[in-house]
């Protein structure tokens, strides 16, 4: 099992110590480095820039958001950045959600299956450069033909040959159609929230996926990426504390009240009942009392925290459930050299 380091999407400002971090993932031996977007910092121009001091590590975006461009766009980005690091690009996508899709993006969310199907359907026309770019829609027709179409668009190649036509790329999942619908169409699953205790749920979902007619990957090649944080410390409690803030923003705070995806993924879990009361809490403006209903089991089930013995035991148990790399976010050079026995193996 690898290590990937997850960069994230900024805050208020650029992160200051990025650079460094993303050399001493390479330095460490971590396999690759993943950016993201929100509603600020896009996730294609920090990969690019930071990358460029790389030389090994693979460039991975954990996601790009479909709705942010047209899937030709995209495969425009994708094979440029392939072509500057020397083929070491991994092309991550994923739908976001409504109140981002329509609330920043000005696109409708509807259909998002449909939508992501069609999108890297194009994607890899643009990629496999075999034919002019062609696309029946409903949702990305090319050319265009519907209200206020001059009539003068025809269909085109790209200009520039992609490097690789089997970039890989990988899907931001949560749900059992999705996860189901990447084994069919992507090269790997970005998996948030994963718990090795439900590995067996999982795999039914990627193994509906992988039996579909035409699927692209078996289980044998096709990834499966975790974000998980992994803290080697002698002082859980602190570490868990820490985090309780960010779990209630992402259960209770993300997305419509009656639709985040977050949430549904630890009703999946079992925290059915605790959501609903982190989710009511933050809701109404008592986001320390939302920390504090987050319960530890919910914290530990998607991170390993603890000395390097129980670290160790459990980078078994995840690689054991299935996970072919772990997505970790590093603070600083310290916990990289904390890490690195654990990566070095």
């Amino acid at each position: 099992m690898r290590f990937g380091l997850q960069l994230g999407y900024w805050g208020a400002s650029p992160p200051e110590n990025a650079a460094e971090l993303v050399a001493a993932a390479e330095e460490t031996g971590f396999d690759a480095v993943f950016t993201a977007e929100s509603w600020g910092s896009d996730a294609f121009t920090p990969l690019a820039w930071w990358g460029s001091r790389t030389h090994r590590v693979r460039l991975g975006t954990s996601v790009v958001q479909l709705s942010a461009r047209t899937p030709t766009a995209t495969a425009m980005a994708a094979l440029t950045l392939d072509h500057l690091s020397g083929g070491r690009h991994i092309l991550g996508l994923g739908v976001s959600g409504p109140q981002v899709v329509e609330g920043w993006y000005g696109q409708p969310f509807a259909k998002p299956l449909q939508r992501t199907r069609e999108y890297v359907g194009i994607v890899r026309q643009v990629l496999a450069r075999e034919a002019k770019v062609v696309s029946a829609g409903p949702h990305f027709p090319l050319p265009y033909d519907g209200p206020g179409a001059s009539g003068l668009g025809k269909p085109l190649k790209p200009i520039t040959h992609p490097l690789r036509a089997d970039l890989p790329i990988w899907l931001g999942a949560e749900g059992p159609k999705n996860v189901a619908l990447t084994a069919e169409i992507a090269d790997g699953w970005l998996a948030i929230y994963y718990t090795p205790r439900l590995a067996g749920m999982y795999n039914e979902w990627l193994d509906e996926g992988f039996a579909r007619a035409g699927a692209r990957r078996s289980r044998e090649d096709f990834e499966i990426a975790a974000t998980a944080q992994v803290i080697l410390t002698d002082d859980p409690r602190a570490e868990l504390d820490r985090l309780r803030p960010v779990l209630a923003l992402y259960i209770g705070g993300m997305g419509a009240e009656e639709l985040n995806f977050h949430a549904q993924v630890y009703r999946r879990m079992g925290y059915g009942d605790t959501v609903d009361e982190i989710t009511r809490l933050f809701r109404s403006g008592r986001k320390d009392e939302a920390a504090a209903a987050v319960p530890d089991e919910l914290i530990l089930d998607t991170t390993i925290i603890g000395d390097e013995a129980h670290v160790r035991e459990q980078l078994k148990v995840w690689e054991q459930a299935g996970v072919t790399m772990l997505l970790v976010s590093v603070r600083d050079a310290a916990q990289f050299e904390a890490l690195a026995p654990l990566v070095r193996v």
